[in-house]
């Protein structure tokens, strides 16, 4: 049985489309239990949808209140699906490897999420599956300069998970949001998605809260899913990267809070990170229109 989907939109027609045109391909089966909630993106993509694939159903919030927000009012069109499935519109479905996940989770009692194999466009795959972070994550996250020019280091294999093939089963501490496979009892025993995380992050709380009540997070190789990264978040970076870093000082301040000098110092160096990704993707900005002016 097809789990229901949910696809929340920004201002990203094309890849929405594109993204329902993988399911309409894989998993036909799926688009009437498929919910697109529109974030307000007011070019379009709701009239487009209507129009292509007149089987999903379509929320258009009245203004944007973030992705969170957004996954929860889908959920809540979905009240007869066991299983849900959280997909990013710029991410396209490359199998019919959902059923399969949510035939799992029926299955599999202990487990409350899943998530996909998540590829890039060259079909390499994107670390979609980490550890939970701590302090050094800043050190040894995905973008950072040790990962990039040490990616074999024992810190950044670790939170990336990256010392492992990906070609099984396996319990991680949390799953990207870009394909996150949930089974109702974890619903039924922590909640939706939290609201307070506007964009990002939101899939890293869910996860913990979702593990400290009892129930697995696990990868899941078997379905398996292209991501186009930031592909959703184009015309709104600033917003996002802004929205990204007050969520990762949330999810600091309720599930690793320390003493008042720890504290301050996270504070310091979230905003700090916050300082230099605007003021790099201001100068790629500008180094463009210089570019195309030329």
């Amino acid at each position: 049985m097809n789990p229901g989907i949910v696809i929340v939109t920004f201002r990203c027609r094309d890849l929405a489309l594109a993204c329902l045109a993988s399911l309409a391909e894989h998993l036909p089966g799926s688009l009437p239990g498929t919910v697109v909630v529109d974030n307000a993106s007011g070019d379009g993509t709701a009239a487009a949808i209507r129009m292509q694939f007149p089987a999903v159903s379509i929320i258009e919030m009245e203004q944007n209140l973030g992705f969170a927000a957004g996954v929860n009012a889908g959920i809540g069109a979905l009240p007869n699906h066991d299983v849900i499935c959280l997909l990013n519109p710029d991410a396209t479905v490359l199998d019919d490897g959902l059923i399969a996940a949510a035939d799992y989770l029926r299955s599999h009692k202990e487990a409350g999420v899943l998530g996909a194999r998540i590829e890039n466009a060259d079909g390499t795959l994107q670390p979609s599956a980490r550890a939970f972070p701590g302090h050094l994550t800043a050190l040894f996250n995905r973008h950072s300069l040790a990962t990039r020019f040490l990616p074999r280091n024992r810190w950044s294999q670790h939170y990336l998970m990256t010392e492992w093939d990906h070609q099984d089963v396996r319990d991680v501490d949390w799953v990207s949001g870009a394909c996150m496979v949930i089974h109702r009892r974890a619903l039924d025993r922590v909640g939706m998605l939290d609201p307070a995380f506007f964009f990002s992050i939101e899939d890293v709380d869910y996860c913990r809260r979702v593990r400290d009540a009892g129930l697995a997070v696990r990868y899941f190789p078997a379905a398996r899913v292209r991501h186009r990264v930031g592909g959703s978040t184009r015309h709104a970076a600033y917003r996002a990267m802004i929205a990204h870093h007050r969520g990762m000082w949330l999810y600091y301040r309720r599930h690793m809070r320390g003493n008042f000098l720890v504290d301050a110092a996270t504070a310091a160096g979230i905003s700090a990170r916050l300082g230099v990704h605007l003021l790099s993707y201001t100068l790629r900005r500008l180094k463009r229109r210089v570019a195309a002016a030329l």
